[in-house]
């Protein structure tokens, strides 16, 4: 298999595998770019290469800037701004799929609270259901920190 064909297959399967979580594919499919390419890549190198107008990649580009995934690169001599994928993002999108979860656990506390002394018939089952909510949600955060804290150590074994 030719690597232009490999790359075109990766970058728009991670396309599609971003829109699966609900995300933009542009956005799936300029990360897919950027971990395929060793070296950063300039906004305009990145249209050619998805055949997409500026205005969009430039705003996924900061989305993904302000979530830690991709950072800007200054390369000596040239004016454009560069672009490559931070250290260690798969840690990272995963530390964000984590806190989205938390914010589950927050709100599942909040009515909780906001539940505790009401004994109306009306609301018992959804009383019953954020206890659930809250004790699943501690126990998936607890799994996820544990999982965030191994991997780290295992990354600083090798």
């Amino acid at each position: 298999m030719k690597t232009e064909v490999l790359k075109h297959e990766f970058v728009n399967r991670f396309g599609d595998a971003y829109k699966d979580f609900g995300l933009p594919t542009l956005m799936g499919r300029i990360v897919g770019l950027l971990l395929y390419c060793d070296d950063a890549l300039s906004l305009d190198t990145m249209t050619e290469e998805l055949q997409v107008s500026k205005g969009p990649v430039s705003q996924i580009l900061r989305r993904l800037r302000d979530h830690n995934l991709v950072k800007r690169i200054w390369v000596g001599g040239d004016r454009k701004d560069y672009y490559q994928v931070v250290d260690h993002v798969f840690l990272q999108a995963f530390i964000n799929q984590a806190q989205l979860l938390k914010r589950n656990l927050t709100l599942a506390k909040e009515f909780e609270r906001k539940l505790k002394n009401m004994d109306d018939p009306d609301v018992k089952k959804f009383k019953s259901r954020m206890a659930e909510m809250v004790q699943f949600n501690t126990q998936m955060q607890e799994h996820l920190n544990v999982f965030i804290e191994k991997w780290r150590q295992e990354q600083t074994d090798l």
